[in-house]
């Protein structure tokens, strides 16, 4: 990965719509198991379900509570998408959203941003997508004002892409338990993995959060990846680059 000059970008918001079912609110808890209205291909792997847990990813076998985030590689058992993984706590503010598109105006979103983020795969259509959204989600013990992220999934034939996204992240400060944090996706035996940069340092909360200052497809905030089949070396590399912008929102 190359590091470029900061730069600026006006009038983008990272963030898809902010609506959906509501997960139940809790402290290490997870969504009831979400049956997908289309399979997801995740590294060659088709996936009809997935849970949306408190702590920041994905997971599709088990729901998964874990709130100590492990650093990707994992070495694990289990696939894993986590665009913030840490210990997050929502049982007095804060929702986590989910819900599924088959047509309409995100569909048309997903096919427009996939087509110039990857434009060897144009024309690209978008036939479903799903976003999962953290809005104003604190650290344990539900302190601050919260963190807001989302990560989408996107299917169209046979290809699968994932949409980090954020928006604000909470500083840490003294009223919260202090934050390692994990960003990135992993796979069963780290066969395929990315950890964005600035996961398990300083720069992953606050202001200057790398996750929302950063990108690799020039778009403020936004990290976007193919995820349907295996590529070769284990660390994939979908972006020569990635750009840090001067400011979180």
């Amino acid at each position: 990965l190359h590091y470029l000059d900061t730069l600026y970008l006006t009038k983008f918001t990272p963030l898809y719509p902010k609506y959906g079912n509501l997960s139940p609110a809790s402290d290490d808890g997870s969504s009831p198991l979400i049956t997908l209205e289309q399979g997801f291909v995740y590294f060659g792997r088709t996936y009809h379900q997935v849970y949306v847990n408190q702590n920041g990813h994905l997971t599709f076998e088990i729901p998964w509570g874990r709130y100590i985030p492990l650093k990707f590689p994992m070495n694990g058992p289990e696939d894993i998408i986590a665009p913030f993984w840490t210990d997050l706590d929502n049982r007095q503010k804060g929702r986590v959203t989910y819900i599924q598109h088959t047509s309409g105006s995100v569909l048309q979103q997903a096919t427009t941003d996939i087509n110039e983020y990857f434009p060897y795969f144009n024309p690209f259509v978008a036939t479903w997508v799903f976003v999962a959204t953290w809005d104003g989600v604190p650290y344990y013990p539900n302190k601050g004002d919260g963190s807001t992220f989302q990560v989408v999934l996107i299917r169209g034939g046979n290809l699968s892409f994932v949409l980090m996204n954020y928006d604000t992240i909470q500083a840490i400060d003294l009223y919260n338990t202090p934050q390692n944090v994990q960003a990135g996706f992993d796979t069963i035996k780290s066969t395929q993995y990315f950890s964005i940069p600035g996961s398990f340092s300083a720069y992953a909360t606050g202001p200057n959060s790398s996750f929302c200052l950063g990108s690799n497809v020039n778009r403020k905030g936004r990290w976007a990846f193919r995820i349907d089949q295996e590529q070769s070396g284990g660390k994939n590399m979908w972006s020569e680059s990635v750009i840090f912008f001067l400011k979180c929102k």
